[in-house]
């Protein structure tokens, strides 16, 4: 064979390691290592060097043992045999990963087995050329990403089996909506299997979770999917199973016809009557209570609170319920501009709580310190410990807490919101 002047990388695209086929070399081989790659030179079985990027002159000056090894000279050139490795060092975040086999498994919601699939993709960077080559490629020519799944598919499926399981369990999630939790799941998995690639010279860029299913064959699933949608379809129409159960009875022991049957159906039609009489009955009942409550009750004039027929006074607002009693004048609610009655607790409209003024009755804002019509002091409650504070109050009685104005930091004298230096000592404010 030839001795080899000139080395460079003719190996697959997608290679994470290439063995450079020809080991017949001396000490005035070109070495050409391309951007994102690394060359390891090995010699007896022992690796010697690394070369980075660039062109390399394979001398006894870039590798010093080579001396030591090879003394035999030809003309100024040295023949010898050595290994030259190309180690890809760019990002590669396309492998493809999934389970082979469905993972068995209970439904924590709804105690089920079930059978559940799962796939992804996850990205490497080989960062330690040496312990790579020596851990886990070994002596094969070509180290491409099927091989890297091949060598880590343990590791991968121990892992997707034991989270997605602990998801469900602990979190109590059915299968039907695990989908919605695949990020955590991915980055709970890249945490996991990192320090496992690290030991190997490789630094796992990514880990995602691309879906997670059920096998279209699934039987058990299948059902229960069924019987979700039933039961919503139920919810929408205002009926339970059980009802459902006892129309298709009655209408099936309608459609019969004979009558050696006819005493037999009516007694089933009976029973089922009786069934179904009962939730009805106590649907009529409720009713018939609810129009009983509304006739012995009579709202207040002023904020349409029901009260009892016998009572003189609005257990709500306090206005009088009785006839001839005048009725509080409506003022503009201060969310919707429209009239509510200021002994009102919430608006009749909008829903807005009712904060009248003292003085005037306007309604106003929740956090107002003034009215905004007449600008008198309005009592609020103290932002701490909910204390109704008395107009104009700059402490809390309860918990002291400062209510007032924003106060300066250096004279403790109060200052109006948007101002920039206290009027007092100059201080600028923050």
């Amino acid at each position: 064979m030839a001795i080899i002047d000139l080395v460079k990388y003719n190996g697959p695209p997608l290679a994470l390691a290439w063995k450079y086929p020809n080991e017949e070399l001396s000490t005035w081989t070109q070495l050409i290592v391309n951007e994102s790659q690394e060359a390891l030179f090995v010699k007896g079985g022992q690796a010697l060097d690394l070369f980075g990027p660039g062109r390399h002159t394979l001398s006894s000056q870039n590798i010093p043992l080579l001396s030591s090894i090879i003394n035999l000279p030809f003309g100024g050139k040295s023949p010898y045999t050595a290994e030259i490795w190309f180690v890809n060092k760019a990002h590669t975040l396309d492998i493809k990963w999934g389970t082979p086999s469905p993972i068995q498994l209970q439904d924590p919601k709804y105690q089920l087995p079930v059978s559940v699939r799962a796939f992804g993709q996850f990205g490497v960077q080989i960062e330690n050329t040496r312990k790579f080559l020596v851990k886990i490629n070994g002596t094969l020519p070509v180290f491409d990403q099927a091989t890297l799944v091949k060598h880590f598919s343990g590791v991968l499926l121990m892992n997707v089996n034991k989270l997605i399981s602990g998801y469900l369990v602990h979190n109590k999630i059915s299968i039907l909506d695990i989908n919605a939790y695949v990020e955590d799941i991915s980055k709970h998995m890249e945490q996991s299997i990192g320090p496992v690639f690290e030991e190997y010279g490789i630094r796992l860029a990514n880990f995602n979770v691309v879906s997670i299913n059920i096998p279209d064959n699934d039987n058990v699933t299948q059902r229960l999917k069924d019987a979700l949608a039933k039961r919503a379809e139920m919810d929408i129409l205002g009926f339970t199973y059980q009802q459902e159960r006892t129309f298709n009875t009655l209408e099936g022991a309608a459609s019969k016809n004979g009558v050696g049957s006819s005493i037999m159906d009516a007694g089933l039609g009976a029973a089922m009557g009786i069934g179904i009489g009962g939730p009805i009955g106590q649907n009529l009942a409720q009713l018939t209570n609810q129009l009983t409550v509304q006739d012995e009750t009579r709202a207040c004039p002023k904020c349409q609170a029901a009260n009892k027929a016998d009572a003189r006074f609005c257990y709500s607002c306090g206005s009088s319920l009785q006839s001839g009693a005048p009725i509080a004048e409506k003022v503009a609610c201060d969310n919707c501009g429209k009239p509510v009655d200021p002994n009102s607790k919430f608006c009749s409209h909008c829903g807005d709580a009712v904060r009248p003024c003292p003085t005037c009755k306007a309604d106003n804002p929740q956090h107002a310190r003034a009215c905004v019509k007449c600008g008198a002091a309005l009592s609020m409650p103290c932002p701490q410990c909910g204390h109704v504070l008395a107009p104009g109050a700059k402490f809390c009685p309860e918990c002291g807490v400062h209510v007032g104005l924003p106060q300066c930091e250096q004279c403790k004298t109060d200052v109006q919101p948007g101002q920039k230096f206290c009027l007092e000592c100059g201080n600028k404010l923050s």
